[in-house]
């Protein structure tokens, strides 16, 4: 079975090309869109790798204390099906979709099995049952839209619609952190590099989708675009009482301690309270 597929997506991956090396060249707009597109994986991979930080805590310290493992199971499913999306034998000249995606399905896993190794038994218990749930579904959706739909057009519905779903559904993320910048009036937990990337990898898969337009790549990424740049103006707007913010807590710090050192130096061995 494994060979088969391997086959087929070979198959596929030289028809997709054959046609251009004929032609001695790829015309202008392929060309154009395929440097966007290898821009969006560049972008797109910082992104992947951005909680690189967060892991390096949790194998400092052994524990993944309060972490939550949704966020990174919730992107693996999501680069799961962007990748059976992109597949030559579901959607043609997508090649771009698979290297990313397929990139951030490693990436993430590493993650999770980091995640694994540091839980407690009922977390690791939790989290390896929604990994066995991702794995049914991916597997189930394949078998579908690979052996009983024969059309391309059809493969290419079932998996972006699908695409598309899991897109809107992760948009909770950044509408919770948008929620609590306005609340506290403070960005201070939502990273500027982090949301300016988002917008540079939303712009650039938008603009990837239209060159050879492609709405189930379109409508997602041109959403996260309009999320990112909503939280650009959200740090704009909020980056001064932030900085104040910061500075009141530092301020207020400095008093504490110096109250302390009083206390101290009159002879009252107390310990203060925090």
């Amino acid at each position: 079975m494994i060979t088969v597929s391997y086959t087929t997506f070979s198959f596929y991956l030289r028809r997709e090309y054959t046609a251009q090396r004929q032609l001695g060249t790829m015309p202008s707009p392929d060309i154009a869109r395929t440097v966007v597109g290898i821009i969006g994986n560049v972008i797109s991979a910082f992104l992947f790798l951005s909680p690189v930080p967060t892991f390096m805590e949790i194998w400092k310290k052994g524990s993944v204390e309060q972490f939550s493992p949704i966020p990174y199971l919730a992107t693996l499913l999501n680069c799961m099906v962007w990748t059976l999306y992109g597949l030559p034998m579901v959607h043609p000249n997508s090649i771009l979709v698979v290297t990313i995606n397929g990139s951030g399905c490693i990436i993430e896993i590493i993650y999770i099995t980091i995640f694994l190794i540091y839980s407690d038994r009922s977390k690791r218990l939790k989290v390896a049952l929604w990994l066995f749930l991702e794995l049914i579904f991916i597997s189930i959706l394949t078998l579908i839209t690979l052996t009983l739909v024969h059309s391309l057009n059809k493969r290419s519905a079932i998996a972006g619609i699908t695409c598309i779903l899991f897109n809107i559904m992760m948009y909770a993320s950044p509408l919770s952190v948008m929620k609590l910048v306005i609340k506290t009036k403070s960005v201070e937990y939502m990273p500027f590099c982090i949301s300016l990337a988002s917008f540079g990898n939303g712009v650039a898969w938008t603009t990837y989708a239209l060159i050879r337009f492609d709405p189930f790549i379109t409508i997602p990424n041109a959403l996260g675009t309009l999320f990112s740049v909503a939280q650009l103006i959200l740090y704009a707007t909020y980056y001064k009482s932030t900085k104040r913010q910061i500075a009141a807590r530092k301020a207020g710090g400095e008093v504490d301690l110096s109250q302390v050192a009083v206390r101290s130096g009159g002879g009252q061995g107390s310990k203060p309270t925090y």
